[in-house]
């Protein structure tokens, strides 16, 4: 057993804090008047929230999937994690900084859902109740920092990652919500449309990605150019389609009812998808190699991410375009990258953050009243000013997103490393972050588990 030091016991005592400050919040849902609500409504997207859920995991399976067979369980872990982190974190405050009262369409004011003290008052968001909502955006908090594991994989300590997304979630993905989905916020003022995500989830996690890959530098395996094979082809096609099946909760459901914009955005994420998957893998082909499982699930998932902000207004050809024009897109800076001495582990700023780049930008190319009246009309229909606003509201979060993310990684480091030891990353996260092993013929075992030592090829400690 190892040495307990104070650290060790801060998250349990900030926990027990929450815990008993909660009881003096006895709020209880009221929701008496049901003319306030549409069913229909409210029963799409309960589901819809579901299926957003639904996402974290089938990331989790995404990552794991991908990288070395001795880090598969701590990459699953280190997404998985947020499920329960940024549950608490956007109960107690992260619900108010994204949708709280405007404090000059910089930030929500801290109080206003306080430990969401007034969400379950009964009072509408439209056409479903405020706490419903409220759980819909909580799903999408929930797996915007859990995008950034891929780029820091296989060398991040998990108390360091945990600290990550907490400050994260608090100064980098409430104010890019507010900005872009409050009707206060700045960028929803200057017009800048954003359906789903592609700012406020892609374009931030990929830019606080390729910060951390920088801040964290290369691993020994990448300096030394070693050609590690995924340890579970498999489990990558799992977590694509868990994540291409919640990814219509993502993207249809942000239209907030049951209506025919839902059919829409439904119909334009799938479309996408299936064009980025095909283009992904034949763009692979003329340029000399085989198509893979691998280049048609990661094509797959660009397409969904280049679909996100666009989804609620475009058409289906459209967005047939959009898959396929991203696919390529990222595949390129993919091979570029590869070419540098970046270490992005699981390539997330080439895929989510240039994907969530080309996907705002054809945003404003194709964007169609006739698909959405409360938008407005794109490059591509004589109005160049929106492709103006989405390229500027793309770089301000860039650059919000990069620098305080650059800031949040070396305050941790700072405080505690951020990087495992070389001999811990030689050995593997699943060992030394978490005791226990992963092994294609089981799923996993913990360190009481009685696995022979030379069946698993790695040394318990």
């Amino acid at each position: 057993m190892k040495k307990i030091s104070f650290q060790d016991y801060l998250p349990f005592i900030f926990l027990t804090a929450l815990a008993v400050i909660g009881i003096f919040f006895p709020t209880v849902p009221t929701f008496s008047d049901a003319s306030k609500y549409n069913a229909a409504d409210v029963a799409w997207i309960l589901v819809a929230t579901t299926l957003v859920f639904l996402m974290t995991p089938g990331l989790s399976f995404f990552y794991g999937g991908m990288v070395n067979r001795k880090n598969v369980i701590s990459t699953m872990m280190q997404s998985f994690i947020a499920t329960g982190l940024i549950s608490i974190i956007w109960v107690v405050v992260g619900f108010s900084l994204a949708f709280g009262e405007s404090q000059g369409g910089l930030i929500g004011s801290p109080s206003t859902y306080f430990f969401f003290n007034n969400v379950g008052s009964g009072q509408p968001w439209g056409t479903i109740p405020l706490l419903l909502f409220a759980l819909f955006q909580l799903k999408f908090a929930v797996i915007t920092p859990a995008l950034v594991v891929g780029a820091v994989a296989e060398r991040i300590r998990f108390t360091s990652y945990v600290l990550f997304m907490v400050l994260f979630s608090l100064l980098v993905y409430a104010p890019i919500a507010h900005w872009t989905w409050h009707a206060d916020g700045i960028l929803f003022k200057l017009g800048v449309l954003d359906f789903a995500g592609g700012t406020v989830v892609h374009i931030s996690a990929g830019c606080a990605a390729l910060a951390g890959a920088l801040v964290l530098k290369r691993r020994k395996d990448h300096i030394q150019k070693k050609e590690l094979q995924p340890a579970n082809i498999p489990f990558v096609l799992i977590g694509t389609g868990l994540l291409w099946f919640g990814w219509f909760g993502f993207n249809a459901g942000s239209s907030l009812a049951a209506n025919s914009l839902a059919v829409s955005a439904f119909a334009a994420t799938n479309t996408a998808t299936a064009a980025a998957g095909l283009s992904w893998i034949f763009f692979d082909v003329i340029r000399g190699r085989k198509p893979s499982v691998l280049g048609f699930c990661i094509g797959a998932v660009v397409g969904m991410v280049a679909i996100t902000p666009a989804a609620g207004y475009v058409g289906v050809p459209q967005s047939l375009f959009i898959g396929f024009v991203a696919a390529i897109v990222s595949n390129l800076v993919v091979h570029f990258k590869n070419k540098s001495s970046i270490d992005d582990t699981l390539d997330v700023f080439p895929c989510h953050g240039v994907g969530g780049m080309t996907g705002m930008l054809l945003t404003g190319v194709f964007a169609s009243t006739a698909i959405n009246p409360a938008a407005a009309d794109g490059w591509a229909y004589g109005n160049f000013s929106l492709f103006y606003k989405q390229v500027l509201g793309l770089l301000l979060v860039v650059a919000y997103s990069f620098t305080v993310s650059w800031l949040i990684f070396k305050v941790i480091n700072f405080i505690h490393p951020l990087r495992v030891t070389e001999e811990e990353e030689e050995l593997g996260l699943d060992v030394t972050q978490h005791n226990e092993i992963y092994h294609p013929n089981m799923m996993s075992v913990n360190g009481h588990g009685k696995i022979a030592e030379e069946e698993v090829g790695v040394q318990h400690h």
